[in-house]
């Protein structure tokens, strides 16, 4: 394969200075050798590749690349009607826009491939693009491919599995929250009743603590009187 640009691509008959002399195209990326010839880099890797020279002996010529960049060139798709010509280095940017760039159709099941500048049309009249409602009135949206095997009652019912399920999943769903709620309110009133036993019982024990307090300084009051008497009458 050429590893050079193709005459027919330039605008105009390039300089014989610009041309390859392995494939006779105009240079890309061109290298120079030791021996000073100009050669497309592509070319003579592969005639390196028989040849006993150093790959690091090659020189890219930049400033020769960068003057053939600006070689007008013809559209790719001139044939197709596209007179737009602009610099070598340009082409690629005009190619992304090129309203005679073959494009494919991205509707799904569509093979067909139509210029950019009609492909808005195309979708638009695209059998594989068109969707209509079911005129059944079972409200499913189809195209032309599912049209021909659509069942509203299957479509119908598998509608209705599906929501039943969900409901089934909801219910499930909302059964385990309120047996957690539950357990959780048996817990905490468990738990209350245990902390009023507490309380009470200690209520309970203080006040009789309370009780021996206050009792014991008028039994004490008692003994020493009694002591008192007996030590008189002895």
């Amino acid at each position: 394969m050429s590893g050079g640009y193709d005459l027919s691509l330039f605008a105009r008959p390039p300089d014989s200075n610009f041309l390859c002399s392995v494939c006779h195209g105009v240079l890309k990326r061109p290298v120079r050798l030791p021996c000073h010839h100009i050669f497309c880099k592509k070319c003579i890797l592969r005639w390196l590749a028989r040849k006993e020279v150093k790959r690091k002996k090659i020189v890219h010529v930049n400033k020769l690349q960068k003057t053939i960049g600006r070689l007008e060139v013809k559209c790719k798709n001139a044939e197709a009607g596209c007179l737009v010509t602009c610099p070598l280095a340009h082409r690629k940017g005009h190619q992304d826009s090129c309203p005679f760039e073959l494009m494919a159709c991205p509707n799904e099941g569509c093979t067909e491939q139509v210029p950019r500048g009609v492909l808005t049309e195309h979708r638009q009249q695209c059998l594989h693009g068109i969707q209509q409602r079911c005129p059944l009135g079972c409200g499913a949206t189809l195209g032309p491919a599912e049209r021909a095997h659509h069942n509203c009652y299957r479509q119908l019912r598998e509608a209705w599995d599906q929501r039943q399920e969900h409901s089934r999943t909801l219910v499930l769903c909302l059964l385990r929250r309120l047996r957690k709620l539950h357990r959780t309110t048996n817990l905490i009133r468990r738990q209350l009743a245990q902390l009023g036993d507490f309380l009470e019982d200690d209520t309970l024990l203080m006040s009789t603590r309370q009780e021996e307090t206050e009792a014991t300084p008028e039994n004490s009051n008692g003994a020493e009187v009694w002591r008192g008497q007996r030590q008189s009458g002895i």
